[in-house]
């Protein structure tokens, strides 16, 4: 599933083609993907100028002139392709088409129809079912080792459970928690009550560190995942511990008594991890 970097990277995508710009023509090929898309969201896009947009955890909300936002969630495997407009055949698996007035169109492409598209007030984004209870957004300035650490002091999980809740902290998923846990050296096997405190402030910087160089390098390029533009994410290629189970860490002196990084199964997922470097 796309992470924040990846979410962030396909909002930016959209705000360079589509922000300030009118939608002539707007077209559904479905009636639905993960749920039904909202009834009257053509009319409501065609004509529709689009003032901004914002991302929201793992949302992208589009912003239209006379205050109503569109929600996009990409699913498991969905993505935003952008060229121009004129194409009359349609992508596989392309499901919401959107022509602007200067000539671009974005698809809104999902094979296996787990994202989502819904229609909301603007005013009410932060009362939406899937952003209300969203903790706060790890690159904002309010997001500081303090207020980790209150969020952390009861939790008796593992600190990359408590990570992936999207209660917690809003965005983070099973790549970025895994290196950020890497950079600021905790293991991921560590109860987050244990976080709170010094360790949550080498782990805010090291969070912030690690989406910051992601969204630069345009998100990791996993089975689906690509930009907007067609092209690949860079940042799996400097991923320290993800996926690279069996290979020596960066930070150890080596043999005798390291192991590499590691690969366990925590609630289901993969973690990777170092058991010298990360205590």
């Amino acid at each position: 599933m796309p992470e924040l970097p990846e979410v962030e990277t396909v909002m930016r995508g959209l705000q360079a083609r589509l922000e300030g710009r009118t939608i002539a023509r707007a077209r559904l090929h479905r009636p639905d993907l993960r749920w039904p898309f909202p009834a009257g969201l053509v009319a409501r896009l065609t004509g529709a100028r689009v003032a901004g947009f914002r991302r929201r955890a793992k949302y992208i909300l589009m912003r239209l002139d006379g205050g109503d936002s569109v929600l996009f969630h990409l699913g498991m495997s969905g993505r935003m392709l952008i060229g121009p407009a004129g194409a009359n055949d349609i992508p596989l698996h392309e499901h919401l088409t959107l022509e602007t007035g200067d000539g671009w169109r974005v698809g809104f492409v999902d094979p296996r129809r787990f994202g989502c598209v819904d229609l909301l007030p603007t005013a009410q984004e932060a009362t939406h079912r899937l952003l209300a209870g969203l903790g706060p957004e790890p690159l904002d300035a309010d997001f500081t080792p303090a207020l980790l650490s209150a969020a952390l002091a009861a939790r008796r999980t593992p600190i990359k459970a408590a990570l992936l809740d999207q209660g917690t902290v809003a965005g983070l998923g099973n790549i970025y928690v895994c290196e950020a846990l890497f950079r600021a050296g905790i293991s991921p096997l560590r109860l987050a009550q244990t976080v709170a405190g010094a360790r949550a402030a080498r782990l805010v910087p090291a969070i912030r560190a690690t989406l910051a160089e992601a969204i630069a390098a345009g998100g990791s390029s996993l089975r689906d995942y690509v930009q907007p533009d067609g092209e690949l994410g860079y940042f799996q290629h400097d991923w320290k511990v993800y996926g690279r189970a069996g290979t020596a860490c960066e930070r150890c002196p080596g043999p005798p008594g390291c192991a590499g990084v590691e690969r366990i199964v925590q609630a289901g997922r993969s973690t990777f991890y170092c058991r010298r470097t990360q205590r």
